[in-house]
């Protein structure tokens, strides 16, 4: 690592910690002038990106999810951290897969299977505007689903 005062090019490490689970902080001590110094390094991963309905490909953005997420629990007693959970569960698992591409269906699922759990009436409203129900019937058949799931 080149010292940022005098550009040597070599440095030894004084301290390093992990400042989230993809970052670590590394200070560091110029091994001519002896001034210390602070870098981060990030693992850098292969981008996933995901395959929309249209075909068309884009990078996958947690934010998007955490939208949706947000949209159908409004003005439910879910707190932030347990929607940022959501989000966290979602993102290590397609992390997990060690894939360069998913299918957008395959995310959307993946938020209904963590809202099920979470709260049934921000499930519905996901699943409402994710599945596109056309009429009233589709509506009724996944509240029975749900209820026929809750009764085993």
């Amino acid at each position: 690592m080149q010292c940022p005062y005098c550009k040597y090019k070599e440095s030894k490490v004084i301290d390093s910690r992990h400042t989230d689970p993809k970052s670590i902080r590394r200070r560091r001590e110029c091994e001519s002038c002896k001034k210390r110094f602070t870098t981060y390094e990030k693992i850098e991963l292969t981008p996933l990106m995901v395959i929309k309905k249209d075909k068309s490909r884009q990078p996958f953005d947690r934010d998007k999810i955490k939208y949706g997420i947000l949209r159908a629990c409004e003005k439910r007693p879910i707190s932030i951290d347990s929607i940022d959970g959501v989000v966290n569960n979602i993102e290590n698992e397609l992390n997990k897969g060690f894939v360069e591409e998913i299918e957008a269906t395959e995310i959307g699922e993946m938020v209904m299977d963590q809202l099920k759990n979470l709260d049934e009436v921000a499930y519905v409203r996901f699943a409402s505007v994710y599945r596109q129900f056309k009429d009233i019937n589709t509506f009724v058949n996944e509240l029975e689903t749900i209820l026929t799931e809750k009764g085993d």
